[in-house]
């Protein structure tokens, strides 16, 4: 059993008409505990068994992505923004694999590895899953705290049938100990103006700088990565549970 005090939040199922029992975690936590982006995972997936209803529920609850658990032993999960359904996400893969204890998780995109270090949850995956970003550098960690949110839209070219923007601006804090600043700006125009921590975006700087990387995102996140063999990134980081979610307005923001 991973360590933390459980905490059930239960969907009033406005946008659904049903009642689902959802596990609030915040991943990519700092290493007092705090910040990390906010994931919901809903167990049973068959309480919501079509696209039309998971859609509905993940853009009700507001968080920037929800997981449906299909298969819980062998780690079949469904991954929804407010807007979109994902093949991949690097923090819904990595709060998921940490709450069901897994070695293995297996979202649309193919199956991913999973270990368990002390405090730490690491997924391996091809940065190549990851969505397209702008990955833009900055002189210094100031500029990149410093940005204003763009508009909807600004930044990578949409893909097709998917959603546009996800500019990740980032900077050195401390190039020499891999230590990077950085800020996620969707772009998706659902509400969600900027992540917290987004593990996509890592595996694709990591991809790009070839090397192993300590990020600190939003208010405090903490991700960390390595650069594996044949294109394989290593993404880690802590996981908490959040009890600090009102199941009928969606997550404190």
């Amino acid at each position: 059993m991973n360590a933390g005090t459980k905490t059930t939040a239960t969907a009033t199922g406005t946008a659904t008409g049903t009642a689902t029992d959802i596990d609030v975690l915040r991943v990519f936590c700092a290493g007092d505990g705090r910040h990390g982006n906010a994931l919901a995972v809903v167990r049973d997936g068959r309480t919501h068994p079509d696209e039309a209803s998971r859609q509905a529920l993940a853009k009700h609850l507001g968080f920037s992505e929800t997981v449906f658990v299909d298969d819980p032993e062998l780690g079949v999960v469904d991954i929804y923004t407010p807007a979109v359904r994902l093949p991949f996400a690097g923090h819904s893969l990595v709060g998921a694999a940490w709450l069901l204890d897994l070695e293995v998780i297996n979202p649309p995109a193919g199956e991913v590895w999973v270990r368990h270090d002390g405090e730490f949850t690491w997924i391996n995956a091809p940065a190549e899953w990851a969505p397209p970003h702008t990955l833009r550098g900055y002189a210094s960690a100031a500029e990149v705290d410093a940005l204003e949110v763009p508009e909807p839209g600004v930044g990578a070219p949409p893909r097709p049938a998917g959603p546009r923007g996800r500019l990740y601006a980032w900077a050195w804090e401390d190039e020499s100990a891999g230590r990077i600043r950085a800020r996620a700006f969707p772009g998706r125009g659902d509400g969600i103006d900027e992540d917290e921590a987004t593990g996509a975006a890592a595996l694709l700087l990591t991809a790009e700088l070839g090397r192993a990387l300590n990020i600190r995102q939003g208010r405090g996140s903490q991700l960390l990565t390595a650069p594996g063999p044949d294109g394989i990134i290593e993404l880690g980081g802590r996981v908490r549970f959040d009890p600090a979610f009102d199941p009928a307005f969606g997550p404190a923001r």
